[in-house]
């Protein structure tokens, strides 16, 4: 689909706002379905310019076709796949009288008598197997993909059923959207249509107008007009003379004014009083903006955590502070680029982990959000527990469980312990992966975590893990069909040494892109080593990802081996070492389509620590088994031993990538 196509919309508040002033014929707009309520020109009776119908089970509909969301400019509708629907229902359904599909989607047909638009980039076989239509017949009977290939905002009224004649139904569309912070992604199952009313302008005051083009052919010689009105910014309400019109968001509770003109009166003052008064009223300016900064923030944030459907506990600002002793050195437990991290205490909660944002403003109010989105959406016993949040006073804060142990990465570096025994890191490694495959398969859509590493790994005294920190974290597309590669386009964020060269390449977020990540962690748990480390020479190996795969596709696996593991082996440990060596040298693929899944990571991992558990419980003829099973590994053409074979030696270059150089040159 065509990236020119963009998503305009903004979300806007749907409930209607009753007022003293209202018109008459607003009055007669039903605007409640159920629990839901929509602003005007929306309604669910005859005086409604726009009528929606209200279902026996309290959803709202247009054109037969649940309503998923209303904007200013658009409605997203529901249009689930179904094998039978025709195309003329259909077109009956997306192009009213008021409103009309976009050129934001693509329709997908099927019984059709010639192939669809070359415009069409989505793969047929990706569209069969998300839609899953063997139910409606063999490959879902020779299904077309329909863009318009116009750049108009909305399409002619005939488009539709003009440009596709030679298809009997409508199987279900796609549409493209935009997110707040401007990634692009494809939406199945919806349909994008614009709205409008029919006339010249006719808004209420502090509203503006956009004049709409409708798609219905001109009549009598005359073009057909029409326009949508929106408040201007510092008011809300649905922003038309026939509404309910506009009124002011009262956005701050300062002492005077907040449009700052007794501001500018004592500014004046205090330059004619001389200079010592200029100085203070200087410091209150400052105050005031740090003040209105704050109004601002709180008031985006709120907006956006009434946005989710999650369910936190919503702290105070006054419980936090007494919580963590007002934020004391003695109650800080770690410090990072973005966050400073408390323990804390609640009478009803107990210890928890209390997260400070450094610097609180409105633009990382929606990464905030995001992780209160994402972190409440899912639950697994190695994924640490969000329990709420406080946004007060310019403050961000969240608030974890307490996991009392440290972490992962303080364990294997000696900074907490002596040390962590092979069986204890097998396990964390196969408790971790089970999370992120948790997080990649079970959840739709899914997540992609993008900081996997060893200090977003805590540990509790029974050396459990638990994963953290989710305010990289994003949510990627859903594919039913796990096998099917699936990305989403950002730009690279992470630690380095951590994040997935091939993501610095393309900026294309997978699943693989943690693989690559947790793989990372791996070779750490092997060797112990810092994942950076500008002391090692040569250059080539200040990167471990880098040194552990060259190690590992050299079969010098105990040269790198953490001395304090060497110190306590045996045969059944060496076995397991081997296998997690081979697991990560996997993982750390550059070429991201050959990396395995989190869910093979996961069940390898598993069986790695069972198979040590019964090593270390049954002896020396159990050993042979794992030794044997470890040869047939090597032994795979997918497996390290390739990096060893031929006449020719492998190297490991600095992207990662696998190399070949002639030993002879």
């Amino acid at each position: 689909m065509d990236s020119s196509y963009q998503n305009h919309g903004f979300f806007f508040f749907l409930g209607v706002l009753v007022s003293s002033y209202a018109t008459v014929k607003a009055s007669k707009c039903e605007p409640t379905c159920a629990d839901s309520s929509v602003s005007f020109p929306f309604g669910f009776s005859r005086g409604c310019p726009i009528r929606l119908t209200c279902s026996a089970a309290g959803e709202m509909q247009l054109g037969g076709y649940r309503v998923r969301n209303i904007t200013s400019e658009m409605v997203v509708l529901d249009v689930p796949p179904v094998c039978n629907r025709s195309v003329g229902d259909a077109a009956r359904g997306l192009f009213g009288r008021h409103h009309a599909a976009t050129s934001n989607n693509a329709l997908f047909l099927r019984g059709c008598q010639t192939e669809g638009s070359a415009d069409c980039k989505i793969s047929t076989e990706i569209i069969s197997r998300r839609l899953n239509l063997p139910s409606c017949g063999p490959q879902g009977d020779n299904i077309t993909c329909f863009p318009s290939n116009k750049i108009d905002e909305l399409l002619p009224t005939n488009e539709l059923t003009k440009n596709t004649g030679n298809c009997k139904f409508l199987l279900t569309a796609v549409r493209y959207k935009k997110d707040d912070v401007g990634q692009d992604s494809l939406v199945f199952g919806e349909v994008e249509v614009g709205w409008w009313l029919d006339g010249e302008c006719s808004c209420a005051n502090n509203a503006g107008c956009t004049r709409v083009r409708p798609p219905q052919p001109a009549t009598r010689g005359r073009e057909s007009k029409g326009f949508r009105c929106s408040c201007r910014e510092g008011f809300i309400g649905d922003g038309f003379a026939q509404g309910h019109g506009c009124r002011r968001v009262e956005k701050c509770s300062l002492p005077g004014s907040c449009k700052g003109s007794s501001n500018v009166r004592v500014l004046v003052g205090g330059i004619a009083a001389g200079v010592s008064l200029l100085l203070g009223l200087a410091f209150l300016c400052r105050r005031i903006r740090q003040r209105l900064t704050i109004c601002k923030g709180e008031e985006t944030t709120q907006r956006l955590l009434s946005q989710t459907s999650c369910d936190v506990a919503v702290y105070s600002l006054k419980d936090v502070l007494a919580a963590t002793g007002n934020f004391s050195d003695a109650s800080k437990i770690g410090v990072g680029a973005y966050a400073t991290v408390y323990v804390g205490k609640f009478s009803q909660t107990g210890l928890v982990a209390i997260k400070r944002l450094k610097h609180p403003d409105v633009d990382n109010s929606e990464n905030v959000i995001n992780e209160v989105k994402l972190i409440s959406s899912v639950a697994h016993p190695n994924l640490v527990h969000l329990l709420g949040c406080c946004i007060e006073g310019g403050e961000h804060i969240l608030v974890y469980e307490f996991v009392p142990n440290g972490t992962l990465s303080q364990h294997l570096h000696r900074q907490r312990g002596e040390g962590l025994p092979w069986p204890a890191r097998v396990s964390i490694a196969a408790e971790t992966a089970s999370a992120v495959a948790h997080l990649h398969g079970a959840v739709r859509p899914p997540i992609y975590h993008r900081d996997i590493k060893s200090s977003n790994i805590l540990l509790d005294y029974d050396l459990r893990p638990k994963l953290s920190d989710f305010g990289l974290s994003r949510a990627g597309i859903p594919l039913e069909d796990e096998s099917l590669p699936s990305h989403i386009s950002t730009a690279p964020q992470g630690t380095p040494g951590y994040v997935d060269p091939q993501y610095h390449q393309n900026f294309h977020l997978s699943d693989k892109s943690d693989v690559y990540s947790f793989g990372v962690v791996l070779a750490e748990m092997l060797t112990a080593m810092k994942v950076v480390d500008f002391r090692r020479v040569p250059e080539r190996e200040v990167n471990l990802a880098l040194l552990a795969v060259n190690a590992i596709g050299k079969g010098q696996v105990e040269d790198i081996v953490d001395p304090f593991i060497k110190g306590n082996w045996d045969d059944a440990t060496k076995v397991s070492m081997g296998k997690v060596a081979e697991l990560a040298f996997r993982c750390l693929e550059f070429h991201q389509e050959v990396r395995p899944s989190m869910a093979e990571v996961a069940e390898e991992l598993e069986r790695i620590r069972k198979g040590l558990k019964r090593s270390q419980a049954g002896g020396s003829e159990r050993m042979e088994v794992e030794k044997a099973e470890l040869s047939a590994i090597l032994a795979s053409p997918v497996s390290v031993h390739e990096y060893q074979l031929g006449s020719s030696e492998q190297s490991c270059s600095s992207n990662g990538s696998m190399t070949m150089s002639n030993p002879k040159d």
